[in-house]
């Protein structure tokens, strides 16, 4: 599904976030990446988002160059393609519901599916009860479950999870990655980056390890070894 073909990243001050990098993900898998901060995961994720193009080699979604598309191809390229962040995203203007819905409209989806499928997603992250609270009135563990279910309504082949349990405590961190797993076992992929070994020893899931742009492991069902 996402292919890393000789991927390397060198900015303007010739530092190397990424050095030849050679990886695949395949539909399907639960993929944790781990390295100390500036070993090179967050420019992977925004190669992969498009935020930022490589220096050299390619990067592949079902056998498509994602840094050739058009922008029409890439605004549908980027609809199959959900986000979360470590710091929710949310806005703080709209509840729960609207925050979803928000991501249905951008996406061109109908009245009627928005009033199916808001509920259903929801309901997936167990916050139906908690549809027109608004971000300042939901706990951080509430806020990143919101933004999960906003990240997969519009059923994204991957989700990307990048930090989603930086600003989570421990019960909450827990939740957010029992979600996870649930998603991947209804069949998307997922790609997390983190720094919790405790959630990386949990999954027992792939594990690629990065160092200084490199990547130093590729485990498949790994640990938290730095």
């Amino acid at each position: 599904m996402i292919y890393f073909d000789q991927v390397s990243k060198i900015y303007i001050d010739s530092s190397i976030a990424l050095e030849n990098i050679t990886l695949s993900v395949t539909p399907g898998e639960f993929v944790s990446v781990v390295g100390h901060s500036g070993a090179g995961k967050t420019t992977l994720l925004k190669l992969i988002l498009v935020e930022d193009k490589p220096s050299s080699g390619a990067i592949y979604f079902h056998s498509t160059d994602i840094h050739d598309l058009r922008r029409d191809e890439l605004t549908l390229y980027r609809q199959r393609v959900g986000t979360i962040f470590q710091d929710f995203r949310l806005l703080p203007n709209k509840t729960a519901y609207e925050n979803i819905a928000f991501a249905m409209e951008a996406a061109g989806r109908t009245d009627e599916e928005i009033e199916a499928d808001v509920p259903h997603v929801l309901s997936l992250v167990d916050l139906e009860h908690k549809m027109w609270n608004f971000p300042h009135e939901l706990s951080g563990g509430e806020k990143q479950r919101v933004a999960i279910a906003r990240a997969i309504v519009n059923q994204p082949d991957v989700l990307i999870a990048d930090e989603p349990t930086g600003n989570l405590d421990p019960l909450s961190t827990y939740e957010v990655v029992q979600i996870l797993k649930k998603i991947n076992d209804l069949g998307t992929t997922v790609l997390l980056t983190t720094h919790n070994k405790g959630v990386i020893d949990n999954l027992g899931r792939r594990v690629i390890t990065m160092d200084k742009g490199r990547v130093v492991r590729d485990d498949s069902t790994g640990r938290y070894i730095l």
